[in-house]
Parts: structure tokens; sequence; C-alpha cells
């Protein structure tokens, strides 16, 4: 029997397989532009955003390989923000997945136009999925919605007013759910518009993917203050040096770890509804919930 790791590594293997087939680009125009958004999005990772979108077309029994081009889509866009996440004027940070960061090895004006070529090319990706054209438009829709200002890119904005700032529980909630939970639910989505579905299945799998964005949230928020940087592949501590409101820093370390329990609990049980169909995107609450880096 499968674990939840093997999984993810042959899911991970074939979102990699499918990213770097993206990749192999037809009439680029400039060389080192294509080097530069490679260097990010092929630079590994557990994948767990097109992971989600995979294991939630396979809970609905749907088509596997539009939900892997769709979650290579999102895979771009997160990695996008990575790249623009780590300028200078941004957070600054010298080191993402164990490498250089992007703006460091190809400079800031080549590093924003990857983040930019990426984005774009990801909303091409998804115009070009093979299913119905209005589960497509929907794709595209939640995509553009949850990546943009009322999600993702909302959500660094207010993550970028809060430092310094002493934030409440509910504030601080209200940037983590998009600036990181956003981009979760737009992966099971994903999953989801690649299916066939009933709208209790739709509330369910949304219930569980806000659960899970915020959980991811803070085990991010734990790790930063309790791993190490090799480990992480990248700078731990970096919460503190910027004065961000994070979990363990407004509840402690013993409330923030009870509150990663709480809400794996709840995403859990958001999917009973599949009963045992849904034991791979269980098992992936208790991976997330007990993740070491």
């Amino acid at each position: 029997m499968q674990t939840i790791k093997d999984i993810l590594k042959v899911k991970a293997k074939e979102v990699e397989a499918n990213l770097e087939e993206l990749m192999n680009l037809k009439g680029e125009i400039a060389p080192q532009l294509t080097e530069a958004m490679k260097y990010t999005l092929l630079s590994g990772g557990k994948r767990i955003r097109p992971v989600l979108s995979l294991l939630t077309v396979e809970l609905l029994a749907g088509n596997y390989q539009a939900a892997l081009k769709a979650g290579s889509a999102l895979e771009m866009i997160h990695s996008y923000s990575l790249i623009h996440d780590d300028l200078p004027a941004m957070d600054d940070d010298q080191l993402r997945r164990g490498k250089k960061t992007n703006h460091l090895v190809f400079g800031e004006a080549a590093a924003i136009l990857a983040g930019d070529a990426l984005l774009t090319y990801a909303f091409e990706v998804l115009s070009e999925l093979e299913i119905e054209p209005e589960a497509r438009i929907k794709i595209i829709t939640s995509t553009a919605r949850f990546s943009g200002y009322q999600g993702m890119v909302g959500g660094q904005v207010l993550d970028l007013e809060a430092e310094n700032k002493e934030l409440s529980l509910a504030e601080m909630q209200k940037v983590h759910r998009a600036k990181t939970g956003a981009l979760i639910k737009a992966s099971v989505l994903n999953g989801l518009y690649c299916s066939d579905y009933t709208e209790a299945e739709k509330d369910a799998l949304l219930n569980y993917a806000e659960n899970i964005g915020v959980l991811f949230q803070i085990v991010d928020d734990l790790l930063d203050l309790t791993g190490e940087t090799e480990k992480m592949g990248k700078v731990v501590g970096r919460d503190e040096e910027l004065n961000k409101s994070t979990y363990p820093k407004l509840m402690g370390l013993k409330k923030a770890k009870k509150a990663a329990q709480d809400h794996a609990e709840k995403a859990k049980s958001a999917l009973n509804i599949f009963g045992d169909k849904a034991e791979n995107l269980k098992d992936l609450v208790d991976y997330i919930l007990n993740r070491q880096h």
C-alpha cells in the first residue's frame, strides 16, 4: 500500500514532467527570459498545489490530464509569486528551495519579467484545456479571482502593510486567507471543475481547502520559527526580522500547534461525505500538519 509520501513523490514527478513539457517553448524571442522562468519553476518543491488538483480529480473520477495541466498552470502562478516575493522591494530574500533567488542570478528586471511571463503563460495554458468550454471558463475565472486582487495579490499587499504592526488574530487570518489560502482553493477547484460534481461535494471540498489553507500557514509560521535553513531551503527567522504577525507570535507556540491540529481535524471532517474515497486527501492533511520542511 502506498503511503501519502509515495503518492506525493509520484504525482510531483508527473507535474515536473508536465512543466518541463510546457516549458519546451516554441517561438521564444528571448531565451534568457525562458531560462529565468525555468530557473524557479523547475527548481523542485513538493508541488502541493497541483497535487491537490490531482487528488481532487481522482476523488471525483474526472479528467486527470486536464487537471494535471490546470494544476501545472497554478504552479506557474505560484512560482511567479515566489520570484516577486523574493525581490528587494518585497521580502528581499536570498535563498529559495536551496538556491539563490531569481533576481540574484538574472537581475531584478529579468526576475520581474520572468514572473510576469509565468503568470501570463499560465492563462495561455488554461485557455487550451481540452474540457467543456463552460468548465474551462470556470477554471480561468476562479484562477484569476484567487490569484489576483481578490486573492493572493491582495493578500500580499495586506502582508506588506502589516509589517511592523500588531495585528489581531482576525486581521492576520484575513491576510493569510488571501495570500496563502486563495491558491489552495483554486487548486481544489481546478480538480473539481475537471470533473462532474454536486453542489454538496463542492461545498465540502471548499471547506476542506479553507482549513488546509490555514493549516499550511500555521505550519509555515512554526517552521520559520523552529526550522533550519539547510532543511527548509530558505532562510528561516525572516518573519521575526520583518516584524510580521504570525500564529506563534499572536497565540504562543503551544496554542499555535493546537490551532494547527484543530484545522487539520476540520479539514478531514469536511470530507466525510465522500467516505473512504477521500483517504488520500485526508492523509495529505496529516502530511502538511507533520511536515518538517
